[in-house]
């Protein structure tokens, strides 16, 4: 892979990254909820699901997945449910008594909120239709495959693992400023519309035409 190439490639995963969708809201939803250090899990679980679904466009089977009316549409409503449950469960979230200690924060397992992350991506079917799209266009076929998708791959999970970063430590700053629990609860429920959003929009994707 060129210097040229790459560097397009390193520009164009800013703007995948920086686009607001369901990884995005979860992140600032876990940073909401359990300050920077904990709620960063997340993005670790999401980076997982993105290096999954590279890995698969480069196995050849993105472009089975994205053409298989079943196991399209298997994972998108499996993802539109997850994304309502996610919703569900944080309108029902209750304030809590804060301070700006993170002693006061809820404990969220480190797993649980890797898991969170690698469900709510790996369960996006558009992703890898979006992978698949866009990775072919960066590679030189002479040149090993391989080894630029492993380029491209870490290009794309460093570059995610910052902008999560910023959305995960913005919203663990608006902590802070959370008093009361009227405030409290108009954010989570804030942070349910928005999951909400996200599963009617992934509710709308459709497959690539056969």
């Amino acid at each position: 892979m060129s210097f040229e190439a790459w560097l397009a490639f390193f520009v164009a995963s800013w703007v995948i990254s920086l686009s607001p969708g369901a990884g995005a809201i979860a992140s600032m939803s876990c940073g909401l909820q359990y300050g920077f250090w904990r709620g960063y899990w997340n993005a670790i679980g999401l980076q997982i699901a993105l290096m999954l679904q590279i890995a698969v466009v480069a196995a050849g089977l993105g472009a089975v997945l994205a053409t298989s009316e079943l196991a399209f549409g298997l994972i998108k409503w499996f993802g539109v449910a997850y994304l309502l449950w996610l919703a569900w469960k944080q309108w029902q979230a209750l304030p809590q008594a804060l301070d700006d200690s993170a002693a006061s924060r809820p404990i969220g397992r480190p797993l649980s909120l890797v898991l969170r992350g690698f469900v709510v991506n790996a369960s996006n079917p558009k992703a890898i239709v979006f992978i698949l799209a866009v990775l072919p266009q960066f590679l030189d076929p002479t040149k090993p495959l391989l080894l630029q998708y492993v380029e491209m791959g870490a290009t794309m999970v460093v570059v995610d693992l910052l902008v999560m970063a910023g959305y995960t430590g913005l919203a663990a700053r608006v902590l802070r400023l959370l008093r009361t629990p009227r405030q409290q609860r108009l954010v989570n429920r804030s942070f349910a519309t928005l999951f909400a959003g996200a599963a009617a929009l992934l509710a709308t994707v459709k497959r690539a035409a056969a």
